[in-house]
């Protein structure tokens, strides 16, 4: 590991802090609590939908968020490590074939649903 990779790392560590930042990835529905400030009041907002896609880039890692609100598609795109960033929830778990999951833009209704994975226990006979 270079200097320039200690650096990343120490800086991704300062920035996740005690930030609840659970284990996700893409067709995973997720509720991302955002900080918003509007003039000189703060307050958390709450982001909830599938996400599309993720970008794994050190401290510049981002991931995007879809969700349908009154019929029309809405995207965000997250920086992880961002210090607006309030916490990531993980909703459910989807099961998908796909690292990036674009061609969900051109879907509606019940053909933009994702099925959840489902943990399968092992039982010893």
């Amino acid at each position: 590991m270079n200097t320039l990779q200690k650096i990343e790392q120490e800086n991704m560590k300062k920035l996740a802090g005690n930030k609840r930042l659970d284990n996700f990835g893409q067709g995973d529905t997720v509720r991302v609590n955002v900080r918003i400030v509007e003039g000189n009041t703060e307050r958390v907002q709450a982001f909830e939908g599938v996400c599309i896609g993720r970008k794994n880039a050190g401290v510049r890692s981002a991931f995007t968020v879809r969700k349908i609100s009154h019929g029309e598609g809405v995207e965000r795109v997250f920086p992880l490590y961002s210090p607006r960033l309030e916490s990531i929830e993980l909703v459910r778990k989807g099961d998908v074939r796909r690292a990036k999951l674009y061609y969900l833009r051109g879907l509606t209704g019940k053909a933009a649903r994702i099925t959840e994975k489902r943990d399968v226990v092992k039982t010893e006979e």
